[in-house]
């Protein structure tokens, strides 16, 4: 993009760099290939462009849903409902009667409210039970909402078997944004016991959904001991998959955000803060993240910008200190508190962030 087709672009936009997605799919299959990745689709936490939908419908992958519309997207690239995880333990009638008219059984439940409401609305599902997990160390803890304790599981199967449900397998989810590797393994053990004691009731599992939850800084060191795991508690016969969503997504896309305003020290009582730059994204948008997990980012300088001030054409060289700010009038909306940047920043120019693919959609 030229420096004048910069210039007269208000709006921020994403950039795509597709062959990333595809190298890291390529790296899944390589230290995962017995777990068939399952996009976490629409989800707020992830990355909806319909774009990379369409490449990782093409390369193979299922969609974890979690909502009618997340399903409708999916189901409107042309994906065989057999490729669909309806992956929320709590669902609406209104989102089941969907499920229902489009083909799609396989669904998740914790609770024994849920089996009912199934029951009624989705009888012909095919139930995964997912289970309370949890790493201490993770972003996200989502086993604060989900998930039922193994001590529960034999109720809940006792009573999908009381209303003729079939129950198919085990999912769990450690949390987005793991770092132990024993989350995972524990996880799968806590399913393994629910395998074996669901054959009292019957059931003949076959399914078993580790979730998601994968960095791309630390993937090979979790996939090596998700893999010694399933080895050792899982037999072949065993279809495992998993929610991948931001290791697909983060690294491929980066954010360009324009500076709109900058406030610079006149007073020399302030000399030592940063200057504050206004850029036209913020945390109520793409950068939701640095309220919802405290991520800190730091963005690098595209030059585009004209003179503040008559007559000072010459920008200044050399690190220059900054917080930057997004465009609402809330106190809260502050992006980075201090940042270095190579140079002088102006209004005009543009802040290029990288690994923003997993942030939600401004």
């Amino acid at each position: 993009m030229s420096n004048r087709e910069w210039g007269i672009t208000d709006e921020p936009f994403f950039i795509a760099d597709l062959g990333q997605v595809i190298r890291q799919h390529r790296r899944w299959r390589v230290n995962l290939p017995n777990v068939h990745p399952f996009y976490d689709a629409v989800a707020v936490k992830c990355n909806p462009d319909p774009t990379l939908l369409r490449l990782l419908a093409e390369l193979g992958t299922g969609f974890d849903c979690a909502s009618t519309e997340e399903l409708r997207a999916v189901l409107d690239l042309g994906v065989h409902p057999s490729r669909i995880i309806f992956a929320n333990p709590c669902k609406s009638a209104s989102s089941l009667l969907f499920a229902a008219r489009t083909g799609i059984t396989l669904t998740t439940f914790d609770n024994l409210d849920e089996l009912e409401t199934i029951r009624a609305f989705l009888p012909n599902a095919r139930l995964v039970l997912r289970i309370y997990a949890c790493d201490p160390d993770a972003l996200i803890k989502l086993g604060e909402k989900f998930g039922a304790p193994v001590e529960s599981s034999f109720v809940l199967l006792q009573r999908a078997r009381e209303l003729g449900l079939e129950v198919c397998g085990v999912s769990f989810h450690v949390g987005t944004g793991a770092s132990n590797a024993s989350a995972y393994v524990n996880a799968i053990r806590d399913a393994r016991m629910v395998f074996d004691f669901s054959k009292r009731l019957g059931y003949d599992m076959d399914l078993l959904d580790i979730g998601g939850g994968y960095q791309d800084s630390n993937f090979e060191k979790i996939a090596q001991s998700i893999r010694g795991a399933l080895m050792e508690v899982f037999p072949s016969r065993t279809r495992i998959i998993a929610e991948p969503g931001r290791y697909y997504a983060r690294s491929a896309y980066t954010l360009a955000c324009k500076v709109l305003s900058r406030r610079c020290h006149i007073a020399a009582a302030v000399q030592e803060r940063p200057e504050m730059l206004y850029q036209n994204d913020g945390v109520f948008g793409s950068f939701m993240n640095v309220l919802l997990e405290k991520e800190v980012v730091h963005p690098s300088l595209i030059p585009c910008g004209s003179p503040c001030r008559l007559g000072d054409s010459k920008r200044a060289r050399g690190l220059h200190l900054y917080s930057i700010w997004g465009p609402t009038c809330d106190s809260f909306d502050c992006v980075v508190r201090e940042t270095t940047l190579e140079s002088e920043v102006r209004v005009g120019d543009w802040l290029k962030y990288s690994n923003m693919g997993g942030e939600p959609p401004s």
